[in-house]
């Protein structure tokens, strides 16, 4: 899946496209582009936010990365006012972070991607580990930390990360992002609000989704490529609570 430009509307158009057709959503048109981005997060500069893994510097770093990859714009508020980071710090706290369910005492090898994840420590120890190298390496090229980057620069060093060009062998930045940062990312955009990311189902909204009422069988047919009568007011797990 392409990465999309920051400031670019039509690529953020086409991010949001793909990104639920990769989700499995089924993309609805909204009533307006205007009705969509008034919604807005009434408390989200108001809640304290409380990181479980991340570490301060860590967390910084983690938030300039959802702010340039979801800057604020007519479709939706910025991705730390929509909970992206919160997200993923709750993603590296639990079960998949700690690596559940894999094995990790080894033998460890070199392998295909058929093999999964092959080395000794846990996922979240190893985004961890890619958050200092990537910032190590913002210093070391640009002479900056990422997080004190502008919006731009910040945005072209993502690119070229994802790209390869910053990774001499073996590939690790370009790895790190394209196969960590990225899908938490998306994740973090279109999960369920009770998960920490998409803070008042705001990209629900956005693409016409319904929340838990897309879950009913009988609904698929009788909306197949028709707007979803309450996508409008999509539903979340709180809302059944």
């Amino acid at each position: 899946m392409a990465r999309p430009a920051a400031n670019s509307d039509l690529n953020r158009r086409e991010f949001l496209r793909l990104s639920s057709l990769a989700a499995g959503v089924a993309v609805q048109p909204v009533p307006s582009v205007a009705a969509a981005a008034s919604e807005r997060p009434s408390d989200a500069a108001d809640e304290p936010v409380v990181y479980l893994y991340l570490g301060p510097d860590e967390a910084a770093v983690v938030e300039k990365l959802v702010e340039v990859m979801c800057p604020a714009d007519a479709f939706t508020p910025s991705g730390t006012d929509l909970g992206l980071a919160r997200f993923i710090d709750r993603q590296l706290a639990g079960g998949f972070g700690q690596g559940q369910g894999l094995y990790l005492r080894g033998p460890f090898r070199p392998g295909i991607p058929e093999d999964g994840y092959q080395r000794p420590f846990t996922p979240a120890a190893f985004f961890r580990h890619g958050l200092r190298r990537f910032d190590e390496e913002c210093r070391a090229r640009l002479g900056v930390g990422f997080t004190e980057m502008d919006a731009s620069a910040a945005d072209a060093a993502l690119a070229q990360v994802a790209a390869g060009s910053w990774d001499a062998e073996p590939a690790f930045l370009a790895e790190w992002f394209n196969e960590w940062v990225y899908p938490l990312f998306v994740q973090a955009c279109f999960s369920d609000p009770v998960y920490g990311g998409n803070r008042d189902k705001a990209f629900w909204r956005l693409i016409g989704y319904p929340g838990l009422p897309a879950v009913y069988s009988r609904d698929f047919v009788t909306y197949r490529g028709r707007p979803y009568p309450g996508a409008n007011d999509p539903k979340s797990i709180e809302d059944f609570g």
